[in-house]
């Protein structure tokens, strides 16, 4: 009695300051009594609304953010329609944080006041309240105790109900039906990963709005089903977008493919005007003939800038090939000021690599000898080494390279575990290394391998926090094979928890060295193993994850075997492109392939801060920039 009555109190508390979602606290529902819904039903979905709640969307969204919401097509839902396709988050700016599931826009515009919701009668929705463990009803404390379930964040756990307001204006509560918690279950995990894609618009925002503007948006990914919830498909596509009514532009390209596409096809009017590149000099190629032209007597793309051409006549000819993708490269080009990181105080353009690092004094030296071509005569992993680490970094001040020493006062709990970092700030910080030092570049592969086993796949993670090994399959190693001393990083952030297996296969291995075993760190070994994955994966043991970075998947014709045997094992694996149009061809062979994308192109925290540019585009590029996942 005494939990109902703090209860009560708790909610008119909230009522009466309008904090929170504004409707009140939980009605007392309760998931275990709902027909047809099994204990592993319930621990998936509070598995996903944890899920959602470690990404912190209420850091930014607020309930005038309202999101348009597709799960599958319409005829997989009772009445033939979407159950709750519109959605906002609430309690970002106070009370308890949760999201609210509308059946139309109407409903939502309706229902949104400028501090709290508004009981509009006649108007259902879905609520999703995180609360806290102690003010939670008897019935749902005895279920999270039953059945172990999963927290969000230290104590507080998902409450689920439907509202209805009625024409007395009292509000009449309601369990979710089991198609209503699908719908719920498929909306927590998509909305998890594309949120933080979300990019403000500065410039469209009204200047004395508090709330923040983001540009349009649209983005599908592919949730698996959990096996309770599976209904003959293991996985259902799920596309967000905001506004609601966002809707992907079709368009053919030169390729005959249809491949969807949210930007808009440029103005028709084919005006070609000779925009000249600035290049330094530097060869360039035209896109059409590929002819090399100095690039200061190349001219680009009057409207995305992005593509080089060695004259007008060029141009024009290639116009009926290009316009269809020239609104996704002049967004592309708009983006390169928000990849740009400009807390580094070294030169982060490398279009030739050989100046660059004279500019920095290690030219030719250590594992910096595979960032130019001057040592391409020595195979991948052969490089002579002269000394210790010093010589390793190039001869770098002591200050400026991480030495090879653990990591201190780093506890949490008392207890030892991995160092979980969000980009190179952190980073940085840690080692106490200067922004001017450029060991970031060479640090983006470990680090980004690191940062998938730690922050993307949640499977390997809780293995390394549970003490135990992660096997990674790592594939088409090239570089990589010369900067070890760099991969010993990783055994350091684990910080005496857990150890993990690299094993890199691909044909640059040399011969001498296939079949070895290098401990480079007391919790870090990496196998190096010479062939094609698919020829040799069945001898190999076998992966929590599978990485392959600038990985290049739309180029490489040996990626088609290597990729059916991923899509049989459904292990996770991750891949890195340089550049988003890179990105978008990967997507395409990947989804040929017949793999389902549940990680969508991110913009990687890890990538090499160094910018460069291909010989017949303007687009940028970075070592590791972009990631995207298959069977997360």
């Amino acid at each position: 009695m005494m939990d109902l009555h703090l209860k009560n109190l708790y909610g008119r508390f909230q009522e009466q300051f309008g904090s929170g979602p504004g409707l009140g606290p939980g009605s007392g529902t309760c998931l275990m009594k709902i027909e047809g819904v099994s204990p592993n039903f319930i621990k998936s979905i509070y598995k996903g609304s944890a899920t959602l709640y470690r990404t912190e969307p209420w850091k930014r969204l607020r309930p005038g953010h309202v999101f348009g919401i597709r799960v599958g097509k319409d005829s997989d839902w009772s009445g033939k329609k979407q159950p709750f396709p519109c959605v906002q988050f609430v309690g970002g700016d106070g009370g308890d944080v949760g999201f609210h599931m509308f059946r139309s826009e109407s409903d939502a515009k309706k229902m949104t006041g400028s501090r709290e919701t508004i009981r509009v009668p006649n108007i259902e929705l879905l609520r999703v309240t995180y609360e806290p463990e102690s003010l939670m009803f008897p019935s749902n404390k005895r279920m999270i105790k039953s059945l172990s379930l999963e927290a969000s964040g230290t104590d507080r756990f998902p409450v689920i109900d439907v509202a209805r307001c009625m024409s007395s204006f009292e509000l009449q509560f309601r369990n979710p039906t089991v198609e209503e918690l699908r719908f719920v279950y498929a909306f927590m995990i998509a909305i998890s990963l594309v949120h933080p894609l979300l990019q403000e618009d500065k410039e469209g925002a009204p200047k004395w709005s508090r709330l923040m503007y983001f540009e349009p948006f649209i983005e599908t990914v592919d949730v698996q089903w959990p096996p309770e919830m599976a209904k003959g498909h293991d996985l259902v596509a799920v596309t967000v977008s905001h506004p609601p009514g966002q809707a992907y532009v079709e368009k053919a390209s030169s390729t005959g493919s249809s491949t969807p596409t949210k930007y808009a096809e440029p103005p028709r009017e084919e005006i070609f005007v000779d925009v000249r590149v600035n290049s330094n000099g530097i060869l360039r190629q035209c896109t059409l003939c590929e002819k090399e032209v100095h690039g200061d007597q190349s001219q680009c793309c009057a409207q995305c800038r992005a593509v080089v051409y060695c004259s007008s006549l060029c141009q024009k000819q290639h116009w009926k090939t290009h316009k269809s993708m020239c609104g996704l490269y002049k967004a592309m080009m708009e983006r390169e000021e928000e990849l740009a990181m400009k807390i580094f105080l070294f030169p982060c353009s490398a279009d030739q690599p050989c100046k660059w690092l004279e500019s920095l004094g290690i030219h030719r030296k250590g594992m910096w000898r595979r960032k130019c071509g001057c040592y391409a005569h020595c195979p991948f992993g052969l490089l002579p080494i002269k000394g210790g680490l010093w010589d390793s970094w190039g001869g770098l001040d002591d200050e400026e390279y991480p030495r090879d020493s653990p990591f201190h006062n780093h506890m949490r709990d008392g207890i030892s575990s991995p160092i979980l970092l969000s980009g190179w700030s952190e980073y940085y910080n840690l080692r106490s290394l200067p922004l001017s030092s450029p060991v970031a570049d060479i640090l983006s592969h470990p680090l980004t391998v690191y940062y998938i086993l730690t922050a993307l796949n949640i499977s390997s993670k809780n293995l390394l926090l549970k003490g135990k090994e992660v096997i990674v399959h790592y594939l088409g190693p090239e570089g990589e094979l010369d900067w070890m001393p760099a991969f010993a990083e990783i055994g350091h952030m684990l910080n005496g928890s857990g150890n993990i297996h690299v094993v890199m296969v691909g044909p640059e291995v040399p011969t001498n060295l296939s079949g070895t075993t290098s401990g480079i760190s007391s919790r870090v070994r990496v196998n190096l193993v010479r062939g094609i994955y698919q020829d040799e994966a069945t001898y190999l043991p076998y992966p929590h994850v599978i990485v392959a970075l600038n990985c290049g998947a739309e180029s490489y014709s040996a990626w088609g075997g290597a990729l059916e045997l991923i899509k049989s094992r459904g292990v996770p694996a991750f891949f890195t492109e340089q550049s988003e149009i890179s990105c978008a061809n990967a997507k395409q062979v990947l989804r040929g392939a017949g793999l389902h994308i549940t990680h969508p192109v991110t913009p990687n925290p890890f990538r090499s801060p160094v910018k460069t540019h291909g010989l017949s585009n303007n687009l940028p590029s970075y070592s590791n920039g972009f990631v995207l996942g298959v069977n997360t």
